[in-house]
């Protein structure tokens, strides 16, 4: 079981990253299929159908993340790795490309933008929840982020509770946003993003880093060589 720290730090590393997700996959929130003769309780609970599918393939993705923190734990490489991928996190910050590689896009993006416009299509609560599963799968470093923080729960229920936490941190904003909410989407929104995402990344990649150092440091930097957990 994750700590009250630990699931504050998922919902603020969520509500963070909803800015990041405004611009990213703003436009298929306000794309989403609707029934014009719906009633805006039935508009809205669609709404909210999507963004919890979003956040269940968070948690399913946690799962993976925890089983393999638990791994690393045994092996004893769960320091080595925070350190590595918090200094990947940070080599993100000063040296992040425009472009995703190609195979990427060919092999993993593509196929899910394809599926997402077939089920654009459908107006019906298990179409927006299905729209919501695949939404998740999209890449994003924010994401990547939060999953890295999961994998240091050890254990595939606490990476899942991690990760959901996460997901539900973006709900509101994204919430708010798929309900049809324009005014969110301004020019003036950019440079704000431009700021917090990077700062964000850097405090992350610091966390990790520090974990990974074990220096006995009460949530922030625990003995984890000597067989503690960082969520407790």
């Amino acid at each position: 079981m994750i700590s009250f720290i630990s699931m504050g730090e998922a919902l603020t590393l969520g509500a963070v990253t909803s800015l990041h997700c405004m611009g990213m996959c703003g436009p298929l929130a306000l794309a989403l299929p609707s029934d014009k003769k719906a009633s805006k309780l039935k508009h809205a609970v669609g709404r909210l159908i999507y963004n919890l599918g979003r956040a269940i393939t968070y948690a399913i993705m946690g799962i993976f993340a925890g089983a393999l923190g638990k791994s690393l734990q045994l092996y004893n490489l769960q320091n080595t790795v925070s350190i590595l991928f918090g200094v990947l996190l940070l080599a993100s910050v000063f040296l992040s490309a425009k472009h995703m590689p190609a195979w990427v896009i060919r092999f993993f993006y593509k196929p899910i933008q394809r599926a997402l416009g077939r089920i654009l299509k459908r107006g019906s609560f298990l179409g927006l929840f299905q729209i919501g599963l695949l939404n998740g799968l999209l890449p994003c470093g924010m994401v990547y982020a939060a999953l890295t923080l999961a994998s240091l729960h050890s254990g595939a229920i606490e990476g899942a509770t991690f990760m959901f936490l996460f997901g539900l941190g973006t709900l509101p904003l994204m919430f708010a946003l798929s309900l049809g909410g324009l005014s969110l989407r301004t020019p003036k929104l950019q440079p704000i993003l431009n700021r917090v995402i990077p700062t964000v990344t850097f405090i992350v990649a610091v966390l990790l880093i520090l974990r990974g150092l074990s220096l006995n440091i009460p949530f922030i930097s625990p003995d984890l060589s000597a067989g503690g957990s960082c969520c407790h």
